[in-house]
Formats: C-alpha cells, structure tokens, sequence
C-alpha cells in the first residue's frame, strides 16, 4: 500500500556489472528509513515476496544509501520500489531518479555460469522506479537477427550451458509443446548459436495469430534454453526492437521480442 506524499521523491541507482545495485535518495522527516523491493503479483494475486534494504546515511547532504547485493538472488520478475520511513509507517512509491546502467550495456560479452541471474533498474509506464530481474538455470543471449524475404537467421550465445552433439534451434509453437520445429546446429563452437529458419516452416494455419517461441536445445536430450535479449540495460525491448513482416505460404510472419524479451515469431494468415 502506498500514500501520495512521495509523488516527487525520486531514487538515484547505479547498477554495476555483477549485479549489485546501489539506491540514493533523500527521505523527509525519516527517523529508520528502508528501501522495499516488492515482487509485482500477477494480476488479481496478493504480494508474496518482497525484499527489505536499510537506508544508511550517506555523505553530508542527507542523502541515504541502500545497496542490493548480488546475493541474495531475486526471483525472476518485476520488483516495484517503496521507501518505508519507520516500520510502522504505509510504504510509499519511488520514483526513478538518475539511474547509471554504463556497467550493464555490453554485458553480453561476459559468460555467465549458471544460474544466470540478472538486474535491470527502470521506469515503469506510469513513471515509478521498479527493477526487472530474470533467474535461470540457463540463457541463451539472442544477437543480431537477420530478416529476409525467404528466412530469419537465429544468432545466439549460450550462458550456463554448452553445446555438444544433437544441438538444435528449436521453434515450439506457444499453447501446443507437441508442434515443435527443430534446426540442426554445429556443437564445434561451443556456446555460439547460429541457424537460418525458413518462413515456410513456421507459417501454419490457424484463425488467429499463432506465436512460436524459440529456444536451444544444447544437446540431445537436454532440456530447452530459452532464446532472448536480457544481458544488457534495456528492461523492455518488445516495442524498441521491432522487425519487419514477411509473407510465405499464405501467412504473415514476423520475429519479435516478448514482454520477458524472449524471442518469438507471430504468424497470421493472410485473408
């Protein structure tokens, strides 16, 4: 629950590139102040988890620090920003200040062991300070797509995991895990991913849009990686990276990123 006393309080955050991040801000009349971090429900579920930072006092301006340390792990999801002057006082919603994310912009040039955990400072659309945080077991780090009239070429690199015999790009269609295309790829690379997809083999016949959602399958057997864009300082990419639409086999199909920024392709047919 929150009040309106803190629609201008805003909170600073620098991110760095092991996952800690550090939060500053400068409460009025705070006698113990916190900082909580609440796990966003799905929508008509009650919170259930939420995580609590003390707010130290931090150089000679009033200002408070808290700092979420890379342990423990949040669970993956979305986690809205509160100050808590006391203990007993209604938990109020920050908005974002400066937010320093220079450490996360090539994090997809480190590998990352498993679990893969990563944090992502950001706005939501109604202008409150949150944090977008993914936990896996493993990641596959979607680069470059090539769009062409004829195929999408799947570029990804593995984190926690590593390809070996039977490796495959794999595009399950979304509500149906028993429709599944499967691409061959070469193990000889280790954890690099690269794979064309035809159109032709993606586009199927339904009355509505249809989605199939891309994964790697490191080795035969193994269980699915799912394929996305998570290692760098965007938090939502579904409507920053937007491909073009292509026709084949009487469809409309096109690539694009989730609201997880997980990598999918639309289909529709044409009519």
């Amino acid at each position: 629950m929150s009040t309106g006393r803190t629609a201008g309080l805003r909170a600073d955050c620098t991110a760095d590139s092991e996952g800690r991040i550090t939060f500053r801000l400068r409460p009025p009349s705070a006698a113990r102040p916190r900082l909580v971090l609440a796990l966003r429900p799905k929508q008509g579920r009650p919170e259930e988890k939420s995580h609590t930072l003390d707010l130290e006092p931090w150089g000679d301006a009033g200002e408070f620090r808290a700092v979420l340390a890379p342990a423990p792990r949040l669970a993956e999801g979305r986690w809205d920003a509160y100050l808590l002057r006391d203990p007993d006082a209604a938990r109020e919603r920050l908005r974002p200040g400066l937010r320093d994310l220079r450490a996360l912009v090539d994090g997809a040039e480190r590998d990352r062991t498993s679990p893969v955990a990563v944090r992502v400072p950001y706005a939501t659309k109604d202008g409150f300070l949150a944090v977008r945080t993914w936990l896996r077991t493993a990641h596959a780090e979607a680069g470059p797509l090539d769009v062409t009239g004829t195929a999408m070429t799947v570029r990804a690199r593995l984190h926690g995991a590593e390809l070996s015999e039977g490796a495959t790009v794999v595009l399950r269609l979304r509500g149906d895990k028993g429709t599944v295309r499967t691409f061959p790829v070469e193990p000889s690379s280790g954890r690099a991913v690269s794979r064309a997809v035809a159109w032709a083999d993606l586009a199927v016949e339904a009355a509505g849009p249809r989605f199939w959602d891309a994964f790697v399958r490191p080795a035969a057997g193994a269980p699915l990686i799912r394929i996305g864009r998570i290692l760098d300082d965007v938090a939502d990419r579904k409507h920053v990276f937007v491909y073009p639409r292509v026709t084949a086999e009487e469809a409309a199909l096109r690539p694009y990123f989730t609201v997880d920024n997980d990598l999918a392709v639309e289909v529709d047919a044409l009519r």
